[in-house]
């Protein structure tokens, strides 16, 4: 594990592994670098692969104040001038999309291709998760958890691994820095600042994915120039781990089409 140092002083926990093109991986909501264990041998097979572990979580730093997607955004690229990377690949899911959307809009000089996987352009045009999913997940324990597993992956899927799952978020995290991470996701609104996306894109969804829509896909797609769209058939929210089979070789051919001459 290393620390990079961000412009507040916070201290950003991150690791690198692997040989080739360097490829920045962003987790979701709440999770650390293990949200991609996985799959992550896949991808060191090909890149130098950066993984971190967002403020509030794991060994990174917990300021006691409101995080943002924008802030996540700046972190990650404090990690890559720690590393003294200038340009990379980035692939985001789920928040882990919405970070990397900002990085491609507002750094477009650091990202040489961006996949954007099971996520949402966030804001009033947006499609929201419907009012079953929401009571489902409010449920306590161990009804919620179940409820949230169901949604990452299928019945099939669950009933041969049963885990631990690495997606279901940081549990060292307490309640008020898991907040901080929801309502950091919440209030993302990219929807302006898709259409100067620079870098090639690949738009990736599981197409019977409740927890974030598959529409949204849909709506990333048509509004990142010349994005490229992909839906998984029968995958949920953790496509890129169930049908790591589909979605890794998926992403690592988009990846070979953009690599430097």
């Amino acid at each position: 594990m290393r620390y990079a140092k961000t412009a507040d002083g916070s201290r950003i926990a991150y690791r690198t592994g692997g040989a080739g093109e360097p490829l920045l991986l962003l987790a979701g909501q709440g999770n650390t670098h293990h949200w991609w264990d996985g799959v992550l041998d896949d991808f060191r097979a090909a890149h130098r692969t950066v993984t971190l572990d967002y403020r509030g979580t794991g060994e990174s730093d917990r300021p006691d104040e409101p995080y943002s997607i924008e802030g996540f955004a700046r972190d990650a690229i404090a990690v890559l001038d720690d590393l003294g990377i200038e340009r990379v690949h980035v692939y985001g899911t789920s928040m882990g999309g919405r970070v990397a959307q900002w990085l491609a809009a507002h750094r477009p000089d650091r990202v040489r291709a961006l996949v954007l996987g099971c996520t949402s352009p966030g804001g009033p045009f947006a499609v929201d998760r419907g009012d079953d999913v929401r009571r489902s997940l409010a449920r306590p324990a161990p009804e919620g958890r179940r409820a949230l597993l169901e949604l990452m992956y299928t019945p099939g899927w669950l009933a041969t691994h049963p885990g631990p799952h690495h997606t279901l978020g940081d549990p060292t995290m307490t309640p008020k820095e898991r907040l901080r991470h929801l309502v950091a996701s919440e209030r993302h609104d990219a929807w302006d600042v898709l259409p100067g996306i620079q870098a090639p894109t690949l738009v990736v969804h599981g197409d019977d994915d409740l927890l974030n829509p598959t529409a949204n896909a849909t709506l990333l797609a048509e509004r990142v120039p010349g994005a490229r769209l992909c839906l998984i058939p029968g995958a949920r929210h953790a496509y890129f781990e169930e049908f790591r089979s589909v979605a890794g070789p998926l992403v690592l051919d988009f990846l070979r089409e953009h690599e430097r001459a």
